[in-house]
Order: C-alpha cells, then structure tokens, then sequence
C-alpha cells in the first residue's frame, strides 16, 4: 500500500465549476480503485465497469451537494456503494447469483506454475471474502483497496464510525478463522 504523507490536493472547485480538466484528473484518480471496489462486489466485469460510469455521471450530477471538498473521495464511493447494492438487490429478486467470476484469457508474462500457485491462493481468497456478510466485506475492501479511514468509510456506507469499527473487527475475525478452517482441511 502507498502511504501518503499529506492528502492530495484535488480540483474539486474546478470541477465544480465545470472544468472538464478537473474531472479528468479526479477521473483518472479514482478510475481504478472505484473499478477494483466495485468488481468486489459483482463479480462482473462489465457491471463493474457500468457502474463506475453511472457513478461518475452521478457525481457530475451532483456535485453540487457534496458539503466539504476534501471528501470527495469518500462521497464517490459513496456512489459506487448504493449503486452496488442497487444491482445487488436487482439480482437478487431476479436470483441471480454474485459468485460468478468472469472468465478473462490469461497472457502469461512469468513461469505459469507460479502464476498458477498465486491465482490459486488469489482465488481462495476472494472466495473467503465472499463468504463474509455484505457490509463487512465492503469495510474490508474500502479499508484497504480505497485505503479510505474510519470516518470515510463511515461517510461512504452511512454507518456510524464504531460501526465501522465493529465491523472491520469482525470481518478481520471471520477471515483467519475461515483461513484456518481452509488450511486445515486442505489435503
């Protein structure tokens, strides 16, 4: 993980003012970690890539009513998050499952044994992630893929900071027993 030792300064104000220079930097800012986020999420890579879009529509939209520039980050999850669980709850009364991954060609660029060990435990993983409740996973993957603190977590999913906090704990309890229980079953 970066680690940034003061917060980045962003045109909001311009974009604001609808400078389409503005939104192109806060576009390329956030492009990948909301896309990574929401993927998290559905599992779709087109879906992902949709509400990504639709995400910055809205906050083209919108910004007038974000109240503090510096959060903007935390406001475009925000988005991101309610539009996730829009199509969460749109498949689910259609019955749609969320555990589908897509099936992506692999170019391999190093000795594919290695690729395959890491894709192994990578997919592992995501499936232990996966098995956590929906707002413990979103803590997880809002804390360390948007590297986002308490409070804009708490800003972003519209719970309370010890909510968060609970969360996170719990989420963090729930995957090394999970793990544990993997490993130990593993032949």
């Amino acid at each position: 993980m970066l680690v940034v030792a003061e917060r980045e300064q962003l045109p909001v104000q311009q974009a604001r003012a609808g400078e389409p220079e503005a939104w192109d930097v806060l576009f390329r800012r956030y492009q990948l970690p909301l896309y990574v986020y929401v993927f998290e999420w559905v599992h779709d890579e087109q879906s992902s890539l949709d509400i990504v879009q639709e995400t910055f529509i809205g906050a083209v939209r919108h910004i007038g009513t974000l109240r503090d520039d510096a959060r903007f980050g935390s406001w475009l999850f925000g988005i991101a998050h309610q539009k996730c669980i829009q199509l969460w709850r749109q498949q689910s009364r259609e019955n749609a499952s969320l555990e589908e991954l897509s099936n992506t060609p692999v170019e391999f660029a190093e000795d594919p044994s290695d690729w395959l060990i890491r894709e192994e435990q990578e997919t592992g993983f995501v499936q232990l992630l996966n098995q956590l409740p929906l707002p413990q996973r979103s803590a997880l993957l809002l804390h360390f893929v948007g590297e986002f603190s308490l409070e804009e977590i708490a800003d972003t999913t519209g719970a309370r900071i010890g909510t968060v906090k609970s969360r996170l704990h719990y989420a963090r309890k729930a995957l090394k027993a999970l793990w544990e229980e993997k490993n130990e079953n593993a032949p």
